[in-house]
């Protein structure tokens, strides 16, 4: 029986553009064996949310160069939450402070 692989959503929410981050980390997760979802810059917390359900991920990435993560992490947590997701992993990287 095949081992399932570890699925990951990788996306870049709100208006930052700047995707070299995301990219980078998504390959370096497939080369580690992971199955990585990249979803592409300027998504919306509904529109990430409704890919991690669709995909049925394990992890969900999110990548931020702006101050934008203070308001758009707790929107994607609380719809995870609404969506029955709320125990996925939420990691978050790039320009956090």
């Amino acid at each position: 029986m095949e081992k399932r692989k570890i699925r990951v959503l990788m996306a870049k929410v709100g208006l930052d553009g700047h995707d070299r981050g995301a990219k980078f980390v998504a390959h370096v997760l497939k080369n580690a064996g992971m199955e990585v979802i990249y979803t592409g810059i300027r998504q919306t917390p509904d529109q990430v949310v409704n890919t991690a359900l669709q995909e049925d991920v394990d992890v969900v990435g999110l990548s931020f160069l702006s101050g934008d993560h203070m308001v758009l992490v707790p929107k994607i947590m609380e719809r995870l939450k609404e969506k029955g997701k709320g125990n996925t992993m939420v990691l978050v990287g790039g320009i956090v402070l």
